[in-house]
């Protein structure tokens, strides 16, 4: 059936947008191109030293049109037409102030190199004094405990400590903002030309993980909540939105506009947006038992449940210390929970930018030219990690005497804190570089371990795990590490584009190709490339390096609780 439909998934990450044309049929790629973020990749509008990362909404823009180009170009003729539904996923929680019409401040001339104005990424830390008043308040007040559903913690990655945080910030943003919008909501709303920030179907996904929304407190927290929270949130709730949508559903139809931008066809289907790990683990395969993990520059940890295993004879039952558990935010009309860490191939990349310091005196050494200099120290620099890693497996556990930490930005799960500081324990004049980059490898396998075990703990299987991303992808060792600290079998999804091709899935049943998601999946799963087996003489090794993996997690903790009472 050569003419059966095709269908697009949008991947936004951290650093760029993968635009990926999927055949309906059986799921395989039939192209796909990766666009980087101009500005971000040059580091504008950030600065890492205060915890603070934002991205333009041109960035979004335009590698999205340059993404969908490359990949339409490198396709089959008449590839175009036969794209029949689009979805896209992206990084959350990365919100925006909008105007009455929901474009994004930072697109007006006014605001264009404003970062209040722009996208707040994921992994922006700026609003820690806004989360914990959330958390204080949610817990102390006479209502409804708002973080209930969000593992009972809120965290400054999210929605309301990053909208907060910038209206207190910023007297002209809070002035012009109408409302505030996810990168996953403004996307299908900006290719469907919606116009109208109350129109917008927003993401179940988005909003039950990441901003306390829940059908039994009729939609998001009250207003007298936010009132008493602060009074500059007075009335937003009713330009917010009431109610969600799983991804499963259309978000409307291509407008001419960006059917002409893109070169696809006008009115087809577009998908409503969600979260890039939700819409990876549903082209990994996710299934009841499974343990999705995506291994990118953070991590995210998901499983799903049947809605009638939450139900207990005390009422529903709560996952504590999680990114949420919400009805329908992986697969539709099941329990979606998510957890993860909050540095994870960031901070392999963090080490390699440590031990590349020194190249940047190249070019200032006798007789190397310039052009040689920066050759010399990018092909060094690329090859840091690989090296790394084949002196790391040569190291046997029990011998490296060096333990981390894996809290270089603050501790997602279990427990928010993101406050809390990363360490590395039991360094020697003999420790060299391998030993230490398998300590940090083992950190965060040490840090899987615990979210599975939380998992565990509270009633949620953790039967097989499925491993996808980048170092999933590109690091047997890391890998094979967590497997072995974990002491269970990973499988590695066969996709080099799991976000994308699960962004297909979603397009597909938005489209009308298949009923619903499971169909889907069973149509398009790709499988598994690789499988490791933990390594048993490793087990008792790993048990007692994570028992003081623990103990120095919790001496750290208590040192900060220390510090809180002497401020």
């Amino acid at each position: 059936m050569t003419d059966y439909p095709l269908v697009l998934g949008l991947d936004f990450g951290t650093d760029s947008c993968r635009a990926v044309i999927v055949d309906a049929k059986d799921g395989s790629t039939v192209s796909n191109y990766v666009s980087a973020y101009r500005r971000w990749s040059k580091g504008k509008y950030c600065e890492a030293s205060e915890n603070r990362f934002r991205q333009h909404p041109l960035d979004y823009i335009e590698a999205m049109q340059d993404s969908v180009k490359g990949a339409l170009k490198q396709a089959p003729e008449g590839t175009a037409e036969r794209i029949a539904g689009i979805s896209a996923a992206t990084t959350g929680s990365t919100p925006a102030a909008v105007d009455r019409t929901g474009m994004p401040l930072a697109l007006l001339p006014a605001f264009s190199e404003n970062p209040n104005a722009m996208f707040i990424l994921w992994k922006d830390h700026t609003a820690l004094k806004e989360a914990e008043e959330i958390n204080k308040l949610s817990h102390s007040w006479s209502g409804t405990d708002y973080t209930k559903y969000e593992g009972g913690i809120y965290s400054s990655e999210w929605f309301w400590a990053k909208m907060l945080h910038v209206l207190r910030e910023d007297k002209e943003v809070r002035k012009s903002a109408y409302s505030w919008m996810e990168h996953c909501d403004w996307m299908p709303a900006l290719l469907t030309g919606n116009k109208d920030s109350l129109a917008v179907k927003r993401s179940r996904c988005a909003a039950g993980h990441k901003a306390m929304w829940h059908e039994s407190f009729g939609g998001l927290p009250s207003n007298e909540f936010l009132v008493k929270l602060d009074p500059l949130l007075g009335g937003i709730r009713e330009r917010l939105y009431k109610y969600t949508y799983t991804s499963d559903v259309p978000a409307g139809k291509l407008c001419r506009e960006w059917a002409d931008r893109l070169g696809l066809k006008e009115g087809i289907a577009v998908g409503v947006g969600a979260l890039d790990a939700h819409m990876g683990a549903v082209g990994a395969g996710i299934t009841v038992g499974s343990f999705v993990k995506v291994m990118g520059t953070s991590s995210c940890d998901m499983a799903v449940a049947e809605k009638g295993g939450f139900k207990t004879k005390k009422g529903e039952k709560l996952v504590k210390g999680i990114c949420g558990q919400v009805d329908g935010s992986i697969m539709p009309g099941m329990i979606g929970l998510e957890a993860g860490q909050s540095a994870f191939g960031d901070i392999y990349a963090w080490f390699k930018d440590i031990l590349s310091w020194p190249l940047k005196l190249i070019s200032g050494l006798g007789g190397v030219d310039s052009d040689s200099a920066k050759k010399i120290a990018e092909s060094v620099r690329n090859s840091i990690l690989s090296e790394l890693d084949k002196e790391a497996v040569k190291i046997n556990p029990e011998e490296s005497g060096v333990i981390a930490v894996d809290w270089l930005n603050g501790r997602r799960t279990p427990d928010a804190n993101q406050a809390l500081k990363g360490a590395i324990y039991g360094l020697t004049l003999g420790t060299n570089a391998p030993r230490i980059y398998r300590a940090l490898v083992e950190a965060t396998a040490f840090g899987t371990r615990r979210i599975a075990e939380r998992f565990e703990e509270e009633g949620v299987p953790v039967d097989n795990i499925i491993a996808i991303g980048g170092v999933a992808k590109n690091s047997p060792f890391v890998v094979q590490t967590i497997a072995d600290v974990m002491k269970k079998r990973i499988k590695v999804s066969a996709s080099d584009q799991t976000v994308g091709l699960g962004a297909a899935m979603f397009a597909a049943v938005a489209g009308g190709i298949y009923r619903d998601i499971p169909e889907a999946q069973k149509a398009m799963e790709c499988g598994f490339e690789a499988e490791y087996e933990p390594n048993e003489s490793y087990a008792e090794i790993y048990d007692k390096l994570y028992n003081k993996y623990i103990r120095i997690g919790s001496f750290i903790e208590e040192e900060y609780r220390k510090s809180l009472e002497r401020v």
